[in-house]
């Protein structure tokens, strides 16, 4: 039967938005965070490291140190960091499709939190210590990383070593160790694929391919002001000129200090030297 009424030529539209996270591994479980800072962008902070000699000796009757234990400090000078993303939309765009203004905003966030993460895992890269990987040992090589590190899993309180690696390394432990890599399924929401010799493994999908990080919290420290700060100017508080052509303008913004506070606490694998 035809139509009795001549109908608009609809169309169905449908919304999707891509994944903006280069990776969702949030690297600050992984970090010791401090939460003190209070400088600005630009400023010198300068964190010191202490060590201490032993001092602990026998002594016999009547008899009394001949050593104390001495105290030094190395200081480090780390500059304050500010990550601002800006996104700008026109209210013509905005009634056009509402679209434009909920992607935009949700991807500052997003951008602020991609380029945090960046940071993070450019300290655990700055480390010195290096172990090697003889063809497809890697389980010998998680081995020799875990002794670098030189801890001790005395008790509930031992510091958990961790390893952040990419994707196409994921691909080669599993083909090495095969029903070797173990999986406790508890640990599934937090990005664990995983565990070699009692570390485990976490993906981060924009990671160097060919640099596996196996570490503990202690070796990078991430010192923050606040989380992300976020300063929208549209309609009522926008400049002249913006209110003129109608435009709207949001900042997202984070301040903090990312530093590899502990080099001996992060060890770098590398794939195919």
């Amino acid at each position: 039967m035809a139509n009795i009424n001549t109908a608009y030529d609809n169309f169905v539209l449908e919304n999707e938005v891509t994944d903006m996270y280069k990776s969702r591994l949030n690297l600050q479980n992984f970090c010791t965070v401090d939460e003190s800072l209070t400088a600005e962008a630009g400023d010198i902070v300068k964190v010191n490291v202490y060590t201490a000699t032993d001092g602990a000796e026998d002594v016999a009757l009547g008899e009394g140190n001949t050593k104390s234990i001495v105290v030094s400090n190395t200081t480090k000078p780390y500059t304050v960091k500010t990550a601002q993303t800006r996104f700008e939309w026109l209210d013509e765009e905005a009634r056009r499709d509402p679209m434009i203004p909920y992607v935009g905003a949700q991807k500052a966030g997003i951008d602020i939190f991609n380029h945090e993460m960046s940071d993070i895992y450019g300290e655990f890269l700055k480390t010195k210590l290096s172990a090697t990987l003889s063809g497809t040992d890697y389980f010998s090589a998680y081995v020799d990383a875990q002794a670098l590190l030189n801890i001790e899993a005395v008790d509930q309180g031992a510091p958990a070593t961790f390893s952040i690696l990419s994707p196409a390394d994921l691909a080669k432990v599993r083909k090495a160790l095969k029903d070797d890599l173990k999986y406790v399924q508890a640990f599934a929401a937090t990005g664990y694929v995983g565990t070699v010799a009692g570390t485990n493994l976490y993906v981060k999908k924009d990671a160097t391919p060919g640099k596996i990080v196996v570490a503990t919290k202690e070796a990078v420290k991430l010192i923050i002001k606040s989380g992300v700060s976020t300063e929208l100017i549209s309609q009522g508080v926008r400049g002249a000129d913006d209110a003129n052509i109608r435009k709207n303008t949001l900042f997202a913004r984070a301040v903090y200090i990312p530093a590899l506070h502990n080099e001996t606490k992060a060890v770098l694998i590398t794939v195919g030297a």
